[in-house]
């Protein structure tokens, strides 16, 4: 009976996943360009005391959010085995601060740690206006003849 119900959640899920209006690759290249529109100029380093939050856009890139409007975009060396899937991740840090070409974003138990490359502050205003006026939608009133049939 449980395989049963394991075969029919994996349905369920993938049937679920195929039913997106947007397929995955759009949504994170979409992403990508919001993170990246919203990023300054490169910097050596930045403090880092506890993970608030994180994104992965795509194995490559990451979105790290140190408290709720403090973020940084950080470019991965060669791509990020585990990234899109971990359930968690660790950074490497020396006395509390992460390094371009030094530190390492962690992934998990048997992968290999990724180098992090360039490290950008996120305008984390900036991005919540991108993201909400692409939430905006136009609204209008439907013809009286289709407001009756209900």
């Amino acid at each position: 009976m449980s395989t049963l119900r394991l075969i029919l959640g994996g349905s369920l899920v993938v049937w679920l996943a195929a039913c997106s209006n947007v397929p995955y690759a759009q949504r994170v290249s979409e992403r990508q360009a919001a993170y990246a529109a919203a990023a300054g100029t490169p910097q050596r380093s930045f403090r880092f005391f506890n993970l608030y939050s994180w994104e992965p856009l795509g194995g490559a890139q990451l979105a790290v959010y140190t408290r709720p409007n403090e973020a940084y975009l950080l470019d991965l060396d060669g791509g990020c085995p585990n990234l899109e899937y971990a359930n968690s991740i660790g950074l490497t840090s020396s006395i509390n601060e992460v390094s371009v070409r030094f530190d390492r974003v962690l992934t998990g138990p048997g992968y290999f740690p990724c180098t992090i490359t360039q490290i950008r502050p996120i305008d984390v205003t900036q991005l919540k206006a991108q993201e909400k006026a692409q939430r905006k939608i136009e609204a209008k009133p439907r013809p009286p003849e289709h407001a009756a049939q209900g």
